[in-house]
């Protein structure tokens, strides 16, 4: 890995709620913003609804960060698609939720 991706990694891994959906709905299929909420809210059966600056303003820094990019421009709306840098990052932060809820099931009977 080079030391940019490194940063990368570093600046959102751990990831917000908010910026770990965005990427594991573009990690499915490219997406315009909307859709993207809708997928969240589906996902979550309702429990997160993103608001659109939360999610443009994530967007904007993930375009800027090289997580995303824009692959389509249709009707005024565009539409976004995740990079090979923000697979690597979606990766890395569910690799890191794995551990735990690998963790958590471990220790669900613990009584300390």
């Amino acid at each position: 890995m080079t030391e940019q991706t490194d940063k990368v990694i570093k600046k959102y891994v751990p990831m917000s709620e908010t910026a770990f959906y965005i990427l594991l709905s573009l990690f499915k299929q490219p997406q315009h913003g909307y859709g993207i909420v809708k997928y969240v809210e589906v996902i979550t059966s309702g429990r997160l609804t993103l608001g659109s600056g939360t999610v443009y303003g994530t967007i904007t820094k993930m375009l800027k960060d090289h997580l995303i990019v824009v692959y389509a421009n249709e009707e005024r709306k565009k539409i976004y698609e995740i990079t090979e840098l923000g697979k690597v990052v979606i990766q890395r932060e569910m690799t890191r939720l794995e551990e735990l809820y690998t963790n958590v099931i471990a220790h669900r009977g613990d009584k300390k």
